[in-house]
């Protein structure tokens, strides 16, 4: 990336020196945490990056925070993930809408990595589909009561809160639920491919402080809403890390195995293989950067168009990439256990995870109406 300022180009070879350290137990994880990992990170003053420093973080840019997430999860899927869920999603909302007491309260054990707060968006009757949101918080005698239920939220066995969208009497909004309020029920607990819980939790009468709200109405809304558009990001350069990662794999197997007397690589037709997921690992690359370094901070975000062009691509992208890497290998990487068979498992998800496919091009298709298409002078 020619891109990147001095600054942000030695923050990158940082975090790629320290990531080496984490190879040797990449793909073991299995849902677990890699709380040694985060520590390493937090030692090494890489955690959190895009976190105020009052708080435990760097206080460095969302760019800052993608850089992090594509050089860790390189190295180490698990790792690469937890570190974009606890820079740029729901920790990320508390420090840019949160009170003075909610952030002082919970965002110092995350950026110290013995925390984890989570997102929780969908609901049985209401995925994609944000507007029948039922989650609801009233006001009753002074007091904000919220009642609803929330699922395929991540993180909640080994997490300690989750920031909740809530329908609020004005419109949707947002506010920090903790796990070990009283009116909080675990419903079910699944486990998605990539081997991690997925917690449906209901909320009954559960009393909201003020401090606890982070947004309520349509302008303070939206913002969280602009927040997604850094999540897209950071998702998008995450699959292109796992991306990275499974051609890494396919590279060495086929530098090393002998068939008809001759390394795999020299074949022309697996030369090919690798040219093709190259130019799609770059071009998903670039797609994401170009989108990131154009905005600035949450003042002047990243647009819908970009981001959720890089948002489907690199999930589509991933997936494939993944898949071609599987295919050099061959019946070893399609056993259970094989790091391209983990991989892939984790690749899949992200074309739901964060906005699905389909959605992203509902999206896409509405900006490029209601906006046209970009300027030059707009690149």
């Amino acid at each position: 990336m020619t891109n990147l300022t001095t600054q942000q180009r030695q923050y990158a070879e940082r975090a790629e020196s320290v990531a080496t350290e984490f190879s040797d137990e990449a793909y073991t994880w299995h849902g677990e945490v890699p709380w040694n990992n985060l520590a390493r990170l937090v030692e090494a003053d890489l955690y959190c990056p895009s976190i105020s420093e009052k708080y435990g973080g760097q206080g460095l840019s969302d760019l800052t925070a993608m850089i992090l997430t594509e050089a860790v999860g390189r190295s180490c899927p698990d790792t690469g993930w937890f570190s974009y869920m606890q820079s740029m999603v729901a920790p990320r909302a508390i420090d840019l809408f949160g009170s003075e007491a909610l952030k002082e309260e919970y965002l110092p054990a995350v950026t110290a990595g013995e925390s984890i707060i989570s997102i929780a968006i969908s609901e049985p009757e209401a995925g994609s589909d944000v507007g029948s949101m039922a989650t609801e918080v009233t006001e009753t005698d002074g007091e904000l009561i919220c009642n609803g239920e929330k699922t395929w939220v991540g993180c909640v066995p080994c997490g300690d809160a989750a920031v909740t969208w809530v329908r609020f009497p004005e419109g949707l909004g947002s506010v920090l639920i903790p796990y070990d309020d009283p009116g909080v029920k675990i419903e079910e607990v699944h486990t998605n491919m990539a081997g991690y819980a997925q917690t449906h939790f209901s909320i009954e009468e559960v009393v909201v402080p003020k401090s606890h709200v982070l947004t309520r109405g349509k302008e303070a809304f939206k913002q969280q809403l602009v927040s997604l558009n850094w999540e897209r990001l950071g998702s998008s350069i995450l699959t292109v890390a796992w991306a990275e990662a499974a051609l890494e794999q396919a590279l060495d197997y086929a530098s090393e195995r002998e068939q008809f007397g001759q390394t795999l690589d020299e074949f022309q037709g697996i030369e090919w293989k690798f040219a093709e997921m190259y130019r799609q690992i770059e071009t998903a690359a670039a797609l994401v950067y170009q989108s990131a370094g154009g905005a600035q901070g949450h003042e002047r975000p990243p647009s819908r168009l970009q981001t959720s062009t890089a948002k489907l691509h690199c999930s589509q992208i991933v997936e494939n990439v993944v898949s071609e890497a599987i295919q050099t290998v061959g019946a070893r990487a399609y056993q259970q256990g094989h790091p391209l068979e983990y991989l892939y498992r984790f690749a899949r998800g992200r074309r739901i995870a964060a906005g699905t496919d389909e959605m992203q091009l509902n999206t896409i298709a509405r900006a490029l109406k209601d906006e046209g298409l970009p300027a030059v002078s707009q690149r």
